[in-house]
Protein backbone atom coordinates (compact mmCIF):
# COMPACT_ATOMS: atom_id res chain seq x y z
CA UNK A 1 0.00 0.00 0.00
CA UNK A 2 1.09 3.60 -0.91
CA UNK A 3 -0.37 6.63 1.07
CA UNK A 4 0.30 9.69 -1.22
CA UNK A 5 0.15 13.23 -1.08
CA UNK A 6 -0.32 14.19 2.57
CA UNK A 7 1.22 16.54 4.65
CA UNK A 8 3.39 14.02 7.38
CA UNK A 9 4.23 15.61 10.59
CA UNK A 10 6.29 12.00 11.64
CA UNK A 11 6.88 13.02 15.55
CA UNK A 12 10.59 12.89 15.07
CA UNK A 13 10.91 17.05 15.74
CA UNK A 14 11.88 17.30 11.68
CA UNK A 15 9.48 19.69 9.96
CA UNK A 16 6.14 18.61 8.23
CA UNK A 17 6.51 16.74 4.86
CA UNK A 18 4.56 18.28 2.00
CA UNK A 19 3.56 15.60 -0.44
CA UNK A 20 4.47 12.80 1.10
CA UNK A 21 4.45 8.81 0.80
CA UNK A 22 3.93 6.50 2.86
CA UNK A 23 4.70 2.93 1.83
CA UNK A 24 3.64 -0.14 3.83
CA UNK A 25 3.89 -3.49 3.66
CA UNK A 26 3.12 -6.30 6.28
CA UNK A 27 1.83 -3.30 8.75
CA UNK A 28 5.34 -1.34 8.58
CA UNK A 29 5.59 1.60 7.28
CA UNK A 30 8.72 0.63 4.40
CA UNK A 31 9.87 3.97 3.21
CA UNK A 32 8.22 7.79 3.83
CA UNK A 33 8.92 10.60 2.45
CA UNK A 34 8.20 13.22 -0.13
CA UNK A 35 11.06 12.13 -2.68
CA UNK A 36 9.32 8.50 -2.38
CA UNK A 37 7.48 6.52 -4.71
CA UNK A 38 4.85 4.46 -4.96
CA UNK A 39 6.49 0.97 -6.10
CA UNK A 40 4.86 -0.42 -8.93
CA UNK A 41 1.77 -2.17 -8.79
CA UNK A 42 1.28 -0.92 -5.22
CA UNK A 43 -2.38 -0.09 -4.47
CA UNK A 44 -2.35 4.05 -3.74
CA UNK A 45 -4.39 5.55 -1.63
CA UNK A 46 -4.54 9.47 -2.23
CA UNK A 47 -4.69 11.87 0.64
CA UNK A 48 -4.01 15.00 -1.32
CA UNK A 49 -5.10 18.04 1.06
CA UNK A 50 -4.93 15.81 4.17
CA UNK A 51 -2.76 15.31 6.85
CA UNK A 52 -1.40 12.74 8.81
CA UNK A 53 0.31 12.58 11.61
CA UNK A 54 1.34 9.34 14.54
CA UNK A 55 -1.76 7.58 16.40
CA UNK A 56 -1.65 9.10 20.11
CA UNK A 57 -0.97 7.14 22.69
CA UNK A 58 -2.23 6.86 26.27
CA UNK A 59 0.72 6.67 29.10
CA UNK A 60 -2.14 5.82 31.75
CA UNK A 61 -5.67 5.19 30.71
CA UNK A 62 -7.93 2.16 31.52
CA UNK A 63 -9.20 -0.38 30.39
CA UNK A 64 -11.37 -2.86 31.72
CA UNK A 65 -14.52 -3.79 29.23
CA UNK A 66 -16.96 -1.51 30.81
CA UNK A 67 -17.22 0.79 27.65
CA UNK A 68 -17.87 -1.90 25.20
CA UNK A 69 -22.24 -2.05 24.46
CA UNK A 70 -24.36 -3.69 26.74
CA UNK A 71 -25.22 -6.64 24.42
CA UNK A 72 -21.61 -8.26 24.58
CA UNK A 73 -20.90 -10.28 27.71
CA UNK A 74 -17.49 -12.04 26.97
CA UNK A 75 -15.03 -10.21 29.07
CA UNK A 76 -12.42 -10.01 26.90
CA UNK A 77 -14.56 -9.43 24.28
CA UNK A 78 -15.83 -6.18 26.41
CA UNK A 79 -12.15 -5.36 26.59
CA UNK A 80 -11.50 -5.54 22.72
CA UNK A 81 -14.87 -3.25 22.64
CA UNK A 82 -13.08 -0.77 24.72
CA UNK A 83 -10.12 -0.99 22.06
CA UNK A 84 -12.08 -0.51 19.53
CA UNK A 85 -13.57 2.73 21.04
CA UNK A 86 -9.81 4.40 21.68
CA UNK A 87 -8.92 3.44 18.22
CA UNK A 88 -12.00 5.49 16.85
CA UNK A 89 -10.95 8.70 18.18
CA UNK A 90 -7.32 7.47 17.21
CA UNK A 91 -5.57 6.62 20.24
CA UNK A 92 -3.90 4.04 18.92
CA UNK A 93 -1.78 2.30 22.05
CA UNK A 94 -3.11 2.33 26.08
CA UNK A 95 -0.87 1.76 29.02
CA UNK A 96 -4.01 0.61 31.25
CA UNK A 97 -2.78 0.91 35.01
CA UNK A 98 -5.75 -0.40 36.46
CA UNK A 99 -7.60 -3.32 35.41
CA UNK A 100 -7.84 -7.58 35.49
CA UNK A 101 -7.50 -10.67 34.10
CA UNK A 102 -9.62 -9.63 30.52
CA UNK A 103 -7.51 -7.20 29.90
CA UNK A 104 -4.10 -9.11 29.97
CA UNK A 105 -6.21 -11.91 28.06
CA UNK A 106 -6.69 -9.92 25.12
CA UNK A 107 -3.41 -8.18 25.52
CA UNK A 108 -1.90 -12.09 24.58
CA UNK A 109 -3.81 -12.81 22.23
CA UNK A 110 -3.62 -9.61 20.31
CA UNK A 111 -2.23 -9.62 17.22
CA UNK A 112 -0.21 -6.33 15.82
CA UNK A 113 -1.86 -5.63 12.78
CA UNK A 114 -4.91 -5.61 14.77
CA UNK A 115 -7.51 -2.86 13.76
CA UNK A 116 -7.84 -1.78 18.17
CA UNK A 117 -5.38 0.20 20.10
CA UNK A 118 -2.19 -1.68 21.43
CA UNK A 119 -2.83 -2.34 25.04
CA UNK A 120 -0.07 -2.55 27.90
CA UNK A 121 -1.98 -3.96 31.41
CA UNK A 122 -1.00 -3.30 34.59
CA UNK A 123 -3.36 -5.99 36.03
CA UNK A 124 -5.26 -4.42 39.78
CA UNK A 125 -3.72 -1.61 41.67
CA UNK A 126 -1.56 -2.93 44.49
CA UNK A 127 -3.28 -1.57 47.67
CA UNK A 128 -1.64 -2.60 51.35
CA UNK A 129 -1.11 -1.36 54.77
CA UNK A 130 1.89 -3.30 55.77
CA UNK A 131 5.13 -4.23 53.28
CA UNK A 132 4.18 -8.23 53.26
CA UNK A 133 0.90 -7.70 51.45
CA UNK A 134 2.40 -5.46 49.52
CA UNK A 135 5.16 -7.39 48.36
CA UNK A 136 2.91 -10.20 47.79
CA UNK A 137 0.04 -8.51 45.59
CA UNK A 138 3.15 -7.31 43.65
CA UNK A 139 4.88 -10.60 43.41
CA UNK A 140 1.22 -12.08 42.36
CA UNK A 141 0.59 -9.31 39.27
CA UNK A 142 4.34 -10.19 38.48
CA UNK A 143 3.49 -13.59 37.82
CA UNK A 144 0.46 -13.08 35.93
CA UNK A 145 2.83 -10.89 33.10
CA UNK A 146 2.02 -7.20 33.87
CA UNK A 147 3.54 -5.18 32.07
CA UNK A 148 3.62 -2.47 34.94
CA UNK A 149 2.97 -2.33 39.08
CA UNK A 150 0.87 0.33 40.19
CA UNK A 151 -0.08 1.67 43.12
CA UNK A 152 -1.49 4.37 45.02
CA UNK A 153 0.27 7.31 47.08
CA UNK A 154 -2.95 9.64 48.13
CA UNK A 155 -4.48 10.49 51.24
CA UNK A 156 -7.96 11.39 48.05
CA UNK A 157 -7.85 15.65 49.56
CA UNK A 158 -7.65 14.33 52.98
CA UNK A 159 -10.66 11.54 53.92
CA UNK A 160 -8.40 8.60 53.20
CA UNK A 161 -5.09 7.10 54.76
CA UNK A 162 -1.90 6.66 52.41
CA UNK A 163 -0.47 3.82 51.37
CA UNK A 164 2.66 3.63 54.14
CA UNK A 165 6.57 4.40 52.58
CA UNK A 166 7.42 1.18 53.84
CA UNK A 167 5.00 -0.60 51.49
CA UNK A 168 5.51 1.27 48.93
CA UNK A 169 8.88 0.57 48.98
CA UNK A 170 8.13 -3.31 49.16
CA UNK A 171 6.11 -2.67 45.56
CA UNK A 172 9.20 -0.50 44.43
CA UNK A 173 11.67 -3.51 45.24
CA UNK A 174 9.50 -6.05 43.63
CA UNK A 175 9.48 -3.95 40.39
CA UNK A 176 13.26 -4.18 40.28
CA UNK A 177 13.68 -7.71 40.45
CA UNK A 178 11.13 -8.23 38.15
CA UNK A 179 11.90 -5.74 35.80
CA UNK A 180 9.12 -3.80 36.24
CA UNK A 181 8.53 -0.39 36.69
CA UNK A 182 5.91 1.29 39.07
CA UNK A 183 3.22 3.99 38.26
CA UNK A 184 2.24 5.99 41.27
CA UNK A 185 -0.73 8.14 41.46
CA UNK A 186 0.27 10.71 43.50
CA UNK A 187 -1.12 14.52 44.20
CA UNK A 188 1.61 16.17 46.70
CA UNK A 189 4.74 17.59 45.74
CA UNK A 190 7.28 15.86 48.71
CA UNK A 191 5.25 13.00 48.02
CA UNK A 192 6.64 12.92 44.37
CA UNK A 193 9.68 13.81 45.75
CA UNK A 194 9.64 10.91 47.73
CA UNK A 195 8.66 9.05 45.14
CA UNK A 196 11.48 9.36 42.79
CA UNK A 197 13.60 8.78 45.75
CA UNK A 198 12.62 5.38 46.04
CA UNK A 199 12.75 4.71 42.50
CA UNK A 200 8.90 4.95 40.86
CA UNK A 201 9.01 4.87 37.46
CA UNK A 202 6.41 6.78 36.45
CA UNK A 203 4.50 10.04 37.98
CA UNK A 204 1.42 9.41 36.73
CA UNK A 205 -0.61 12.27 37.88
CA UNK A 206 -0.05 16.10 38.13
CA UNK A 207 1.82 17.29 41.33
CA UNK A 208 -1.28 19.45 42.38
CA UNK A 209 -0.98 21.55 45.89
CA UNK A 210 1.73 23.61 45.43
CA UNK A 211 3.98 24.47 42.50
CA UNK A 212 7.09 22.19 41.48
CA UNK A 213 10.52 23.56 42.69
CA UNK A 214 14.14 23.21 41.63
CA UNK A 215 14.79 20.11 43.85
CA UNK A 216 12.07 18.42 42.28
CA UNK A 217 12.87 19.47 38.64
CA UNK A 218 16.47 18.20 38.98
CA UNK A 219 15.74 15.16 40.51
CA UNK A 220 13.24 14.42 37.88
CA UNK A 221 15.94 15.20 35.31
CA UNK A 222 18.56 12.63 37.08
CA UNK A 223 15.56 10.11 36.92
CA UNK A 224 14.74 9.91 33.95
CA UNK A 225 11.20 9.50 35.23
CA UNK A 226 7.73 9.68 33.26
CA UNK A 227 5.77 12.78 34.44
CA UNK A 228 2.53 11.79 33.28
CA UNK A 229 -0.13 15.10 33.46
CA UNK A 230 -3.68 13.65 33.11
CA UNK A 231 -5.23 16.90 33.51
CA UNK A 232 -8.71 16.01 32.19
CA UNK A 233 -8.82 13.86 35.35
CA UNK A 234 -9.36 16.72 37.31
CA UNK A 235 -11.84 18.21 34.92
CA UNK A 236 -13.95 15.26 35.38
CA UNK A 237 -14.58 15.62 38.46
CA UNK A 238 -16.23 18.90 38.10
CA UNK A 239 -17.51 19.46 34.54
CA UNK A 240 -20.55 17.54 35.25
CA UNK A 241 -22.36 20.17 37.54
CA UNK A 242 -23.98 21.20 34.26
CA UNK A 243 -24.45 19.07 30.88
CA UNK A 244 -20.79 20.11 28.97
CA UNK A 245 -21.07 21.60 25.49
CA UNK A 246 -19.32 18.58 24.13
CA UNK A 247 -21.87 16.45 24.88
CA UNK A 248 -23.61 17.98 21.43
CA UNK A 249 -19.88 18.19 19.43
CA UNK A 250 -20.68 15.73 16.70
CA UNK A 251 -16.55 14.12 17.33
CA UNK A 252 -17.85 13.07 20.66
CA UNK A 253 -21.32 11.73 19.86
CA UNK A 254 -20.38 9.60 16.81
CA UNK A 255 -18.78 6.91 18.97
CA UNK A 256 -19.94 7.68 22.82
CA UNK A 257 -21.04 5.45 25.48
CA UNK A 258 -25.00 6.82 25.59
CA UNK A 259 -25.40 4.76 29.21
CA UNK A 260 -22.69 7.24 30.28
CA UNK A 261 -23.94 10.06 28.98
CA UNK A 262 -26.85 9.60 30.73
CA UNK A 263 -25.29 9.18 33.42
CA UNK A 264 -23.48 12.18 33.64
CA UNK A 265 -26.58 13.94 32.15
CA UNK A 266 -28.76 13.31 35.47
CA UNK A 267 -30.00 15.69 37.86
CA UNK A 268 -29.30 14.16 40.62
CA UNK A 269 -25.69 13.10 39.82
CA UNK A 270 -25.03 17.29 39.00
CA UNK A 271 -26.60 18.32 41.66
CA UNK A 272 -23.96 16.18 43.60
CA UNK A 273 -21.18 17.59 41.79
CA UNK A 274 -22.28 21.30 42.11
CA UNK A 275 -22.88 20.46 46.25
CA UNK A 276 -19.25 18.70 46.06
CA UNK A 277 -16.06 19.96 48.02
CA UNK A 278 -13.71 17.85 46.38
CA UNK A 279 -15.25 18.90 43.09
CA UNK A 280 -14.28 22.48 44.04
CA UNK A 281 -10.92 21.58 45.18
CA UNK A 282 -9.97 19.61 42.42
CA UNK A 283 -10.99 22.74 39.93
CA UNK A 284 -8.03 24.45 41.48
CA UNK A 285 -6.29 21.88 41.58
CA UNK A 286 -5.95 21.90 37.52
CA UNK A 287 -5.19 25.01 37.55
CA UNK A 288 -2.14 24.06 39.99
CA UNK A 289 -1.73 21.50 37.63
CA UNK A 290 -1.75 23.52 34.49
CA UNK A 291 0.69 25.93 36.04
CA UNK A 292 3.44 23.02 36.83
CA UNK A 293 2.83 22.02 33.23
CA UNK A 294 4.18 24.63 31.67
CA UNK A 295 7.33 24.93 34.00
CA UNK A 296 8.09 21.59 33.66
CA UNK A 297 8.29 21.85 29.97
CA UNK A 298 10.07 25.22 29.94
CA UNK A 299 12.75 22.88 31.52
CA UNK A 300 12.80 20.70 29.00
CA UNK A 301 11.87 17.37 30.92
CA UNK A 302 9.80 15.04 28.78
CA UNK A 303 6.30 14.46 29.65
CA UNK A 304 4.28 11.67 28.78
CA UNK A 305 0.92 12.28 27.44
CA UNK A 306 -2.43 10.65 29.90
CA UNK A 307 -5.56 11.48 30.80
CA UNK A 308 -6.82 8.48 33.63
CA UNK A 309 -9.80 7.87 30.49
CA UNK A 310 -11.62 4.53 31.34
CA UNK A 311 -13.29 5.02 34.42
CA UNK A 312 -16.70 6.10 35.05
CA UNK A 313 -17.94 9.12 32.61
CA UNK A 314 -14.40 9.75 31.99
CA UNK A 315 -15.23 9.05 28.18
CA UNK A 316 -11.70 6.64 26.39
CA UNK A 317 -10.82 9.01 23.01
CA UNK A 318 -12.29 11.89 23.86
CA UNK A 319 -10.71 12.72 27.21
CA UNK A 320 -7.27 12.35 24.85
CA UNK A 321 -8.64 15.18 22.48
CA UNK A 322 -9.71 17.36 25.76
CA UNK A 323 -5.90 16.76 27.03
CA UNK A 324 -4.33 17.83 24.15
CA UNK A 325 -6.19 21.17 24.57
CA UNK A 326 -5.73 21.53 28.11
CA UNK A 327 -2.09 21.59 27.32
CA UNK A 328 -2.41 23.72 24.71
CA UNK A 329 -3.99 26.03 27.33
CA UNK A 330 -1.47 25.63 29.69
CA UNK A 331 1.02 27.01 27.71
CA UNK A 332 2.53 24.44 25.25
CA UNK A 333 2.62 24.75 21.78
CA UNK A 334 0.29 22.37 19.89
CA UNK A 335 3.44 20.32 18.48
CA UNK A 336 5.09 20.27 21.95
CA UNK A 337 1.69 18.69 23.11
CA UNK A 338 1.26 16.71 20.16
CA UNK A 339 5.10 15.15 20.56
CA UNK A 340 4.07 14.38 23.98
CA UNK A 341 1.27 12.07 23.05
CA UNK A 342 3.21 10.32 20.20
CA UNK A 343 7.19 10.10 20.42
CA UNK A 344 7.24 10.91 24.25
CA UNK A 345 4.91 8.50 25.13
CA UNK A 346 6.23 6.10 23.46
CA UNK A 347 9.85 6.43 24.76
CA UNK A 348 8.10 6.47 28.51
CA UNK A 349 6.70 2.96 27.75
CA UNK A 350 9.80 1.73 26.24
CA UNK A 351 7.70 0.85 22.46
CA UNK A 352 10.45 1.20 19.85
CA UNK A 353 8.15 0.98 16.91
CA UNK A 354 5.45 3.52 17.38
CA UNK A 355 5.13 6.91 18.71
CA UNK A 356 6.96 7.73 15.18
CA UNK A 357 6.19 7.25 11.49
CA UNK A 358 9.44 6.13 9.85
CA UNK A 359 10.48 3.68 8.09
CA UNK A 360 10.82 -0.10 10.02
CA UNK A 361 7.92 1.34 12.63
CA UNK A 362 4.35 -0.16 12.51
CA UNK A 363 1.55 2.01 10.35
CA UNK A 364 0.24 3.20 13.14
CA UNK A 365 -1.32 6.58 11.94
CA UNK A 366 -4.07 9.34 11.84
CA UNK A 367 -5.01 11.11 8.78
CA UNK A 368 -6.97 14.56 9.26
CA UNK A 369 -9.06 17.35 7.66
CA UNK A 370 -6.95 19.90 9.25
CA UNK A 371 -2.99 20.67 10.05
CA UNK A 372 -2.67 19.73 13.92
CA UNK A 373 0.35 22.06 14.30
CA UNK A 374 -2.04 24.83 13.44
CA UNK A 375 -4.82 24.16 15.56
CA UNK A 376 -5.02 21.49 18.22
CA UNK A 377 -8.30 21.37 17.70
CA UNK A 378 -7.89 19.94 14.08
CA UNK A 379 -6.87 16.64 16.33
CA UNK A 380 -10.47 15.93 16.31
CA UNK A 381 -11.24 16.80 12.47
CA UNK A 382 -9.86 13.25 12.41
CA UNK A 383 -10.81 11.35 9.09
CA UNK A 384 -9.49 7.74 9.55
CA UNK A 385 -6.92 5.93 11.24
CA UNK A 386 -4.78 2.81 10.57
CA UNK A 387 -3.40 0.45 13.09
CA UNK A 388 -0.43 -1.82 11.47
CA UNK A 389 -1.64 -0.80 8.14
CA UNK A 390 -5.44 -1.37 8.41
CA UNK A 391 -8.07 0.77 8.51
CA UNK A 392 -10.30 1.04 12.06
CA UNK A 393 -13.56 0.55 11.28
Amino acid sequence: MAYTGATVWDGTGAPPMVGATIVVDSGRIVAIGADVEAPRGATTVALDGKYVMPGLIESHGHVTGAWAPEDVADPVERVRGDLLLYARYGVTTVNSLGDEAPTLAARNAASPTDARARVLAAGPVVAANDPAGARAAAIANADAGVDWLKLRVDDDLGTATKMPWEAVAAVIDVGRERGLRVATHLFYLEDAKRLLELGTGMLAHSVRDTDVDTEFLDALRTSGVCYVPTLVRDVSTFVYAERPEWFDDPFFVAHANRGEVERASDPEFMTQMRESASAAAYRVALEQAQRNLKVISDAGLPIAFGTDAGPAVRFPGYFEHMELQLMVDAGLTPEQALHSATAVAAECLELDDVGTLEAGNWADFLVLGADPLSSIRATRQLERVFIGGNEVP
